[in-house]
């Protein structure tokens, strides 16, 4: 595999960009999870199993979202200190954000559990693919130790520069979910079961394999008995970063599930067609916002190795790829809507498709917008201020729910409106985000601290 990366030396934009691609390669592997229990369920079960996956999987982004969130703020303290040189405190941060994550999935999974029913009614889910979604979400949610390990692992090494070790692992278990996908519902007729049981067992290869691939390549890594305790100072700095970037990500997806909660009360036609519309524009854009964490861990190590001037350009540099990738997808998602939909939907299920097409044109040709917001997150994460990254969240996600009930409401809009209020929110998040940029940047210098 390919040593790690110093980003803190060599070309900007170069560094970047081979740092970025096995993330994006990555990120999109890991999307292929749930795109391949929704592409095999859709041609193979109906649209009724296409609505309920697709719905559970808003869900589950949601819920894992709090460990993705804690992952990510552990992996900037964690690249902050590598670039400080830091090795010792790297150690017992890793031993303090395992146990902090390890604990918070342990009451998440109980949560879940219990809580089930009252939150699949709180989503308005129709009774005709109730039981459907809760055989699915109540096996897929059996995995979730498997999420927060992997999850952990890859923000330690892509903190370090490693960002190739995460891709092999998904690779492998993506194939195989794919394969016990086919296996589970074609040959053993399992139905939506065999999906979610194929999807855990596909995540349990990825973590564990990571995790012990880290242990053997990386001795430096392995904690030592001395590093072992709580250092107050260590367990300070990761829950104030964790805790703001978990809840970053809490309140994004709580938006996105308040959005699916409105798009179900249209019925099934419109669930299925949001169900497949989302997966393919998380595709479209999933590059741009692992562009985004990849900046996040360029800024962050240059950050803690007190490198202004590299930060500045990196800054342009990484704004100029973003919009320019943007825009070409922006391009191929508006011109090939329909294609793309065939992909999960049947051609004679015409209402679902017309559905998701104008989901497609209309918030695929802005995905300029959340290119840059992504942008923003990263680098405020990455200079110590993660609550600037919370509220551009906040002001996204709130002006998206608040349009789309509004505009939902409105006979002669219904739900395109809905569709509608998504780049709206990007775009007032970016001018703030953007506006406080280069308000302190005309103010003062970076501040270390």
């Amino acid at each position: 595999m390919l040593s790690k990366i110093d980003l803190t030396q060599g070309g900007i934009t170069g560094t970047l960009l081979r740092f970025t691609l096995p993330m994006i390669i990555g990120s999109l592997l890991q999307q292929c999870y749930n795109i391949a229990d929704t592409l095999i369920v859709g041609q193979c079960l109906g649209s009724g199993a296409l609505a309920a996956v697709g719905s559970a999987y808003t869900l589950m982004v949601f819920l894992i979202s709090i460990l993705l969130g804690l992952s990510m703020g552990s992996g900037t303290v964690f690249s902050l200190q590598y670039g400080a040189g830091r090795t010792d405190a790297l150690r017992r941060s890793i031993y303090v954000s395992a146990l902090l994550i390890g604990t918070v999935t342990l009451i998440l999974n109980i949560a879940v559990f219990v809580w089930i029913h009252p939150i699949l009614r709180l989503l308005q889910i129709p009774e005709d693919i109730y039981g459907m979604m809760y055989d699915y979400l109540w096996i897929i949610f059996w995995g979730i130790g498997f999420t927060f390990i992997y999850n952990f692992y890859a923000a330690l090494l892509r903190a370090i520069g490693d960002a190739v070790t995460p891709l092999w692992f998904l690779a492998v278990s993506v194939v195989l979910n794919i394969g016990l996908d086919l296996f589970f519902i074609l040959q053993l007729g399992w139905g939506i079961k065999g999906a979610a049981i194929a999807t855990v067992a596909a995540q349990g290869v990825s973590a564990l394999g990571i995790m012990g691939y880290a242990y053997v390549k990386y001795p430096e890594l392995r904690l030592h008995r001395n590093d072992l305790h709580f250092d107050r100072h260590c367990l300070k700095e990761i829950t104030s970063f964790s805790a703001l970037t978990c809840v970053q990500q809490s309140v994004m997806n709580l938006g996105i599930l308040m959005i699916q909660g409105l798009v179900n009360s249209f019925g099934t036609v419109v669930m299925a067609a949001f169900a497949a519309a989302i997966k393919i524009d998380s595709f479209a854009y999933m590059p741009v916002q692992e562009f985004g964490n990849a900046f996040s861990t360029f800024i962050a190590q240059n950050f803690g190795a007190r490198k202004e001037e590299r930060i500045c350009k990196g800054v342009k540099s990484a704004l100029i790829t973003t919009i320019l990738f943007s825009l070409v997808i922006s391009i191929l998602v508006f011109l090939f809507a329909q294609p793309l939909m065939l992909i999960f939907v049947r051609p004679h299920e015409t209402e679902i498709l017309n559905s998701g097409i104008s989901y497609l044109r209309i918030e695929g040709a802005f995905y300029c917008g959340i290119g840059i917001l992504f942008l923003l997150y990263g680098y405020y994460r990455a200079i110590r201020m993660p609550g600037m990254s919370v509220v551009l969240t906040v002001v996204s996600l709130g002006t998206r729910v608040a349009l789309s009930y509004w505009l939902a409401g409105i006979p002669a809009i219904g739900v395109t409106g809905i569709w509608w209020s998504i780049p709206i929110g990007w775009f007032i998040a970016d001018i703030i985000g953007i506006g406080y940029y280069k308000y302190r940047k005309s103010s003062q210098t970076i501040e270390f601290k």
